[in-house]
């Protein structure tokens, strides 16, 4: 499965390796900046792909006019500037480049804590306004003192590793990392309440989302040491400002340093002219090493998706993800296959569906088989192009609902159940493979691949015939039946498509799908 990616729009200040890499490798690209929500609204039809910094909003009225679109990269970390819900709804990927400016934002967070504890800016100005003001700025050293961070992935641990060559004590907390995990890296793990009385410092490293809007406020200031000192290079409002202000001019808060605001440029007159407080205009990740990186990363990224090579640094795309890997792409169309095939069979829509797989080889792909499966059962079913980046969506939507468990078992199989159809399928090499339909089995499996009908039948020879009747412009190429008594499920394989089955699906319960 790959990306087709003719025309890719930076709308913000990227470096130009990354255009002359996409370039290099057959993909037209225009370089369009500052350009108002109304002009990138009336530009965005002409584009498959479109390239971001933190200055675009990629809001829903953006997405909802991107009618081409089909992935969003951000050259850098955060993406609280794309609607990233709309974005998904909508089947188009969401990637970033997660690791291209963790060194600079890592550097820049050591930074403004030296500066903090040695009033470094503000002596400064004062020697640049002609003063010589040495007991004024009476600083603290570092050493001795308690780092506490505030979200433990990349740019936390480094952080962590640099200043405890400064000898101080770092503790921490992040809900994805455990303390066993943050030991390796000499960090206490303790429980966020726990950590504001213990800290001298506290720096935060976590995405803006509602968990950590305002995570130090007016609620936990209070629960800090008196004079706390606090660094912010991740996302503005991780801080609540208004907060800050009332800790810095009651002396909670002994000094900040702030690189990201809640409205950039900043409106908030009160905390950019306070003494104690450092500010920088977002420049976290503004090296030319950085910028440079996640150029080309950015750009690498989109080829490797035009390539059917991988999805790196998707956040919304999960099984997608999955669909580029080797080694899942297999598991991943078995899903989807077998979601069309529950479907097809069905005497009306399912509501509920039950994904079991078996064996240790598909011990981790409840994470993605899910919507796989979502995905072909809400193939016919939705109203809006489906992929696998929305399919879980269309399903809330619709009163879907898919549920996912594991057994152990000595073979890799992926059972699915909806109403009264159950299948059995495995992934066999590279293709899917269909080995029992409601407890019949097809022996060595039919191969989910191609333009198939589907039926059951006493007399599955009589209606093959019937069928290879029905079809005189078509060709039956291959037939499969189950073993027993009774009804048996019967799959023909066309030699092409089939535009009609000439009433044979009128006159026999079947099915027919191309794969």
């Amino acid at each position: 499965m790959a990306f087709v990616l003719k025309k890719v729009l930076i709308s913000d200040n990227v470096s130009p390796k990354c255009s002359e890499y996409l370039q290099n490798h057959g993909i037209s690209v225009d370089v369009k900046t500052k350009l108002t929500k109304e002009q990138l609204i009336a530009e965005i039809p002409n584009y498959d792909g479109l390239i971001v910094r933190s200055a675009t909003k990629v809001t829903a009225d953006v997405i909802e006019a991107a009618s081409s679109l089909k992935i969003i990269g951000r050259a850098g970390t955060g993406v609280d500037n794309i609607d990233i819900p709309a974005a998904t709804k909508k089947g188009i990927v969401v990637m970033n480049t997660p690791g291209g400016n963790t060194l600079s934002a890592v550097e820049h967070t050591c930074a403004m804590l030296s500066s903090l504890a040695r009033h470094i800016p503000q002596a400064h100005r004062s020697l640049k306004e002609g003063r010589w003001d040495r007991k004024v700025y009476m600083g603290t050293e570092l050493a001795g003192k308690t780092l506490a961070i505030i979200g433990l992935g990349r740019i936390g641990r480094e952080v962590a590793k640099r200043m405890q060559s400064f000898e101080m004590t770092t503790i921490g907390f992040d809900p994805l990392v455990s303390a066993e995990e943050s030991a390796q890296f000499g960090v206490e793990w303790l429980p966020v309440e726990e950590i504001w009385p213990r800290a001298d410092y506290v720096t935060v490293h976590t995405p803006l989302i509602p968990q950590t809007k305002g995570l130090l406020g007016e609620k936990s200031f209070p629960m800090c040491k008196k004079g706390i000192k606090v660094v912010n290079v991740a996302r503005g409002g991780i801080i609540d400002e208004a907060a800050l202000v009332t800790a810095l001019e009651s002396g909670q808060c002994g000094g900040a340093a702030l690189d990201v605001f809640t409205e950039e440029p900043p409106t908030n007159v009160h905390l950019i002219q306070n003494p104690n407080v450092i500010c920088t205009p977002h420049l976290g990740a503004s090296t030319t090493e950085a910028q440079t990186r996640v150029a080309v990363e950015i750009a690498e990224q989109f080829v490797d998706a035009v390539n059917g090579k991988s999805l790196f640094g998707a956040i919304n795309a999960r099984a997608l993800s999955n669909a580029l890997k080797p080694e899942t792409r297999a598991v991943v169309s078995l899903g989807e296959a077998l979601g069309v095939l529950l479907s097809g069979l069905a005497t009306k829509p399912h509501q509920a569906v039950t994904v079991t797989t078996c064996g240790a080889g598909l011990a981790s792909a409840g994470s993605y088989i899910g919507d796989a499966v979502t995905a072909g059962i809400l193939r016919k079913r939705a109203t809006s192009p489906l992929n696998l980046v929305n399919a879980s969506l269309y399903a809330k939507e619709l009163g879907v609902t898919v549920t996912v468990a594991h057994e152990d078992g000595p073979k890799d199989l992926v059972k699915v159940t909806g109403g009264t159809v159950s299948l059995i399928g495995q992934a066999q090499g590279t293709h899917p493979v269909l080995l029992e339909a409601n407890g019949q089995s097809f022996g060595a499996g039919v191969g989910l691949v191609g333009s198939l009908v589907f039926f059951a039948s006493a007399e599955p020879m009589k209606h093959l015939a019937e069928l290879a009747g029905s079809i005189s412009n078509n060709q039956v190429m291959a037939f499969a039946t189950t073993t027993g008594t009774g009804d048996k499920w019967s799959v023909v394989k066309l030699a092409q498509p089939a535009a009609s089955l000439g009433g044979f699906e009128k006159r026999i319960c079947s099915f027919y799908t191309t794969f």
